[in-house]
C-alpha cells in the first residue's frame, strides 16, 4: 500500500484497485481509519480526535489531488505523493 503522504506521525496510504467508495488510509499511534474522500467522513475504525482533525484539515485543502491519487491506484499506477500539513 502505497504511502501518499506523512506529517506530524500520521501516515496516508492508498490501495492499488481498492473498493469503492473513493478513499483513503489514515495511520496514526497504532490506529488506523479510512476516510471517504468526497465527503470526508469516516467509513471505518478510528483516530484520536486530534490526529482527525489533522487528517480532516489536510484532505480538506488536498481533496482534488487525493482523487488524482485515487483514479491513478485504481489504475495500479503509482498514485504520487501529496504535500504534508504544515
Amino acid at each position: 500500500m502505497p504511502e501518499i503522504c506523512r506529517f506530524f506521525g500520521i501516515r496516508i496510504r492508498m490501495y492499488f484497485g481498492d473498493h469503492a467508495p473513493p478513499h483513503f488510509h489514515a495511520n496514526y499511534e497504532g490506529n488506523d481509519c479510512v476516510l471517504d474522500i468526497q465527503t470526508l467522513t469516516n467509513i471505518e475504525g478510528r483516530l484520536s480526535p486530534r490526529a482527525m482533525g489533522l487528517v480532516i484539515e489536510w484532505a480538506n485543502l488536498h481533496q482534488e489531488e487525493l482523487m488524482r491519487a485515487w483514479d491513478r491506484a485504481q489504475a495500479h499506477e503509482d498514485p504520487g505523493k501529496i504535500e504534508p500539513l504544515r
